[in-house]
């Protein structure tokens, strides 16, 4: 019997091993891939004019990502500063304040969100969003637009990322020990006061791990933006100018004028791109997080 919990154990411990390793290999092989297939563009554009370039005419030869990659961050960054308030006000409220019959209520709703495909989202955004900005929000500023924006794609983005950024916010509130709530109370501390500087500091390294996750999801997400943010390649100086950002990039010309080898390798170098930001964003997100978590 000893001998079987032993051999149980140690080919727990090898498998687990071994899948860490196949997830190592497997990323890998596909920056590995996404290089050998970018070569071709590579060979014939350096990567500073790559990236600094604003023109983009494959059938000239032209290949200036700079307007994708200000596009995507527009986006993101728009949705981050919707998202972000109104997740961490609106899980204050629910862990603080709701009833346990309220929470109970709600969050079963929001973890449904998460799981509606991002083509109703898409949907929901060219039916309500876009009249939205277009005959509201634009005329406010004196601006005619078509709707078709990166503000419109921020919203949609914002409200695809909110169940998950959300359902952690609450989870990692709900681990702040209650001890501390009343030691803070009993000092004469108030309920606000004793949230914003006992709570929320404690709580701080969860949600900045919440955050992140929302924006590593938002950095990639394709069908739901693609079909509110314009899709015009030319760098946004506005929230209500149309964007492109990189996924809809690969999504809208995945496919047609492959035969032209730096078309096709102007795609995989979107990929590329985008797995980088992704990788890099993730990367220094988690040395912030490990000193934020070494303070606390």
């Amino acid at each position: 019997m000893k001998i079987t919990r032993l051999f149980k154990d140690k080919l727990a411990k090898v498998s687990s091993a071994v899948l860490l390793v196949a997830v190592v290999i497997l990323l890998l092989i596909l920056f590995v891939g996404l290089i050998y297939k970018s070569i071709p563009l590579l060979e014939e554009h350096s990567l500073l004019d790559i990236l600094t370039n604003s023109v983009w005419a494959p059938m000239k030869g032209e290949f200036g990502f700079l307007v994708f990659i200000l596009g995507t961050l527009w986006v993101t960054l728009l949705a981050l500063l919707i998202a972000v308030p109104l997740c961490v006000l609106a899980s204050i409220y629910l862990v603080e304040y709701a009833s346990d019959r309220l929470r109970n209520m709600v969050m079963p709703l929001i973890n449904v969100l998460a799981a509606i495909p991002p083509v109703l989202y898409g949907v929901w955004g060219v039916l309500f969003v876009i009249p939205l900005i277009s005959q509201v929000i634009a005329p406010l500023f004196g601006i005619t637009v078509s709707g078709y924006s990166v503000i419109a794609a921020g919203f949609v983005l914002a409200v695809m990322i909110f169940p998950i950024m959300m359902s952690i916010m609450v989870e990692v509130l709900q681990t702040i020990p209650q001890e501390l709530r009343a030691v803070s109370l009993s000092l004469g501390a108030t309920k606000w006061e004793t949230i914003k500087k006992v709570i929320l500091k404690k709580a701080r390294p969860g949600i900045m791990a919440a955050i992140v996750l929302a924006i590593s999801r938002a950095f990639g997400e394709t069908i739901a933006v693609l079909m509110v943010c314009g899709n015009i390649p030319k760098i946004p100086t506005g929230i209500f100018d149309a964007g492109y950002p990189l996924p809809a990039l690969i999504a809208n010309n995945f496919g047609e004028m492959m035969s032209i080898p730096q078309y096709d390798a102007a795609l995989m170098f979107a990929a590329l791109l985008l797995f980088v930001l992704i990788f890099g964003f993730n990367l220094i997100s988690r040395i912030i997080l490990n000193r934020l978590e070494a303070k606390v």
